[in-house]
């Protein structure tokens, strides 16, 4: 790949942005992180379309002019790509001279060309689309794309000779099927192409839209919003300033862009394209909407995300993630909540974070915080390693397909197979027995493992992920990951210190609605005839429950310093570890609980006992012989629900 050039669309600055830009703008910026890794001469351009009767319009309901409007909502869109660490190359506002300049260029070229006409026109013309429409276009006499009502124009404009190149088009993009992805979409450009293709107006009368670039060759007209935006695609990269660096990044590697824009990109841009007489871009990708719920995102339903919010309540590099791994590219995909919640639970917190704190622990513990040296490969060992660079093949093709919501499945998948690891190589029975060799190995072949990780999910979570590795005793300067290495083994060096660990993804509490108030005052039961009964702590069956009851595998257990009935306990729930403080240390020594599966409440409030946090509470029956923990009978996993 001699260059790597990826484009998002440019937004309007009618209002500020919402989750819907912040996606596009992401999935851009990691696959320009991803190709700068590859040492790819990379461009990324992104910016603002500040022309047309949207801006005009929202300015006007303000009081101000459209230049205010811009600058005002510009500001917006450059804040929120700083928050989100997003790395364009540059920014470009259609009100800049430059812009100005190549727009004129090419409309006085195709003006001389004959490829630009004046005509009458006579049509219904949809505002919030700023789009003219033929009657066989409007839907029950509304705008096709947003179902709103349409005026009827009678006016002289200037035409672009669009009509004339529709079986060139098609045929182009029969030739080549990598040009509109995904398929669908493709498919749905054919299928407006069925229909004939007239020619394009391209102006708009300042007697009614005066905010837009002049036609060089009357200045009584402003060219069409759509026209003078497309431009900007082929004027930063350098067309008609700069050919060494134009031929350099043209044709643009990735033009994305939401759905709704489909018709003006893949019929509009490259008859222009043609017309202008430069290549294509290589691929035009259109990713599908995000819903909250099973609602379309709206200003007027109130349900639109804020990004900068999420950002807050929740950490970047967490936005980040979800957005990525929640939506397959092309697909619609539901936010709320609750999915948000539970993927950063399940997948950052529980896995990887939790995976993370359990070997740098052992390596502080057992190796005086140094990765130790690895020994003999088992088959355990070489099936990690096995599924990890299985990940990084995965991650390479997901990037070249745009599925990189697949590639982030495998790399998670090598977090999971890591827990799974510990479990079948049990490090905390290692120790107890001494066996420092296997142990070294063990923890060298998971830190490996989660260095390679590290360097996969680095353009997702470029923060959280340098400072993974900065644990992991790669410092400041491989903090960013070469992605050569995540194909080799054995790069993190025996005897490196690793760093100590603050949590790198916290858990999310979240707390239940509490029952109905009213039906909670009631303190008496009904028996079985209907008569109140005395209150004999009788519970329902919803107050059962609200107690989580889980297994759990205990592979850690020591004495507090003056307490003499108290221990610490490390334990795993499932692929969660957590610490708990029991008082069962005149009933069991620490050496005898190391490897038993118990049953523990999972949703108790954590507590502070001799200022150690207990995160938890075991079960234990006590009679006159003593004390006997709940265990789980036969070989039953941690993390099982009990009830």
């Amino acid at each position: 790949m001699k260059s790597f050039y990826i484009t998002t669309p440019i937004y309007y600055v009618n209002d500020k942005p919402h989750i819907g830009h912040a996606y596009t703008t992401i999935l851009a910026d990691v696959l320009a992180r991803y190709h700068r890794l590859l040492d790819v001469p990379t461009f990324f351009l992104t910016g603002t379309d500040e022309h047309g009767q949207k801006v005009a319009e929202a300015a006007k309901a303000k009081g101000i002019e459209p230049i205010e409007q811009c600058e005002t909502t510009v500001v917006r869109f450059r804040e929120l790509w700083e928050k989100l660490e997003i790395t364009n190359d540059d920014f470009i506002r259609t009100t800049e001279d430059r812009h100005k300049r190549v727009v004129q260029e090419i409309l006085q070229r195709l003006y001389d060309d004959g490829e630009i006409y004046k005509a009458n026109y006579e049509g219904s013309y949809c505002t919030p689309c700023e789009r003219f429409y033929t009657d066989k276009d409007l839907v029950e006499g509304r705008c096709p794309e947003c179902n709103r009502d349409v005026d009827t124009i009678i006016e002289p404009n200037y035409f672009f000779r669009m009509g004339k190149e529709q079986e060139w088009l098609i045929e182009y993009i029969d030739n080549h099927p990598e040009f509109i992805q995904p398929a669908h979409r493709r498919n749905e450009t054919l299928g407006f192409l069925r229909k004939p293709l007239g020619d394009l107006c391209i102006s708009r009368p300042k007697s009614r839209l005066s905010w837009g670039i002049e036609l060089p060759f009357d200045k009584d007209y402003v060219c069409y919003v759509w026209f003078d935006a497309l431009i900007n695609y082929i004027g930063v990269p350098g067309y008609g300033s700069d050919d060494s660096r134009f031929s350099k990044f043209w044709p643009a590697t990735y033009h994305l862009i939401g759905k709704d824009i489909l018709t003006t990109h893949t019929v509009y841009w490259p008859i222009m394209l043609k017309a202008i007489g430069i290549d294509l871009p290589q691929t035009i990708f259109a990713h599908g909407w995000w819903l909250v719920g099973k609602d379309k995102m709206g200003k007027s339903l109130g349900n639109v995300v804020d990004p900068m919010k999420m950002c807050d309540d929740y950490g970047i590099d967490a936005f980040r993630y979800f957005l990525l791994a929640e939506m397959t590219p092309g697909n619609d995909a539901s936010f709320t909540d609750k999915a948000f919640i539970d993927r950063y639970n399940t997948d950052l917190a529980d896995n990887l974070g939790n995976m993370l704190n359990r070997a740098v622990k052992l390596i502080h513990r057992y190796f005086d915080g140094r990765i130790p040296e690895a020994g003999p490969e088992e088959d355990v060992d070489a099936q990690l390693k096995s599924v990890t660079f299985a990940a990084v093949e995965q991650m390479t093709d997901a990037l070249g397909s745009m599925k990189l919501d697949r590639g982030l499945d495998a790399a998670m998948g090598v977090v999971k197979e890591c827990n799974r690891y510990f479990e079948q190589t049990a490090p905390w029975i290692l120790a107890k027995e001494k066996n420092t060799e296997r142990l070294g190995t063990v923890l060298y072949t998971a830190a490996e493992s989660l260095r390679i990780v590290s360097g996969l999910l680095f353009p997702i979570m470029p923060t959280k992920m340098a400072a993974m590795r900065e644990v992991l005793g790669l410092g400041e300067d491989k903090a960013t990951p070469k992605l050569a290495d995540l194909s080799r083994w054995a790069v993190l060096e025996s005897g490196t210190k690793i760093q100590d660990l603050h949590s790198l993804f916290p858990r999310i509490e979240t707390q239940k609605n509490e029952s109905n108030p009213t039906k909670k005052n009631k303190d008496k039961h009904k028996m079985n005839d209907g008569k109140d009964a005395p209150d004999l702590g009788v519970i329902d069956i919803s107050d059962v429950g609200k107690v989580k009851l889980k297994t759990a595998k205990i592979i850690v257990a020591e004495k507090i310093e003056g307490a003499d009935r108290i221990l610490r306990l490390e334990i795993m729930v499932g692929s969660e570890q957590r610490q708990i403080i029991a008082g069962i240390a005149q009933y069991y020594s620490p050496e005898e609980l190391i490897g038993k599966t118990i049953v523990v409440v999972t949703n108790l409030k954590p507590a502070t006992i001799r200022g150690v946090e207990s995160n938890g509470m075991l079960l234990a029956a006590k009679d006159k012989d003593g004390l006997h923990l709940i265990t789980a009978d036969g070989n039953c996993e941690s993390g099982a629900e009990v009830g």
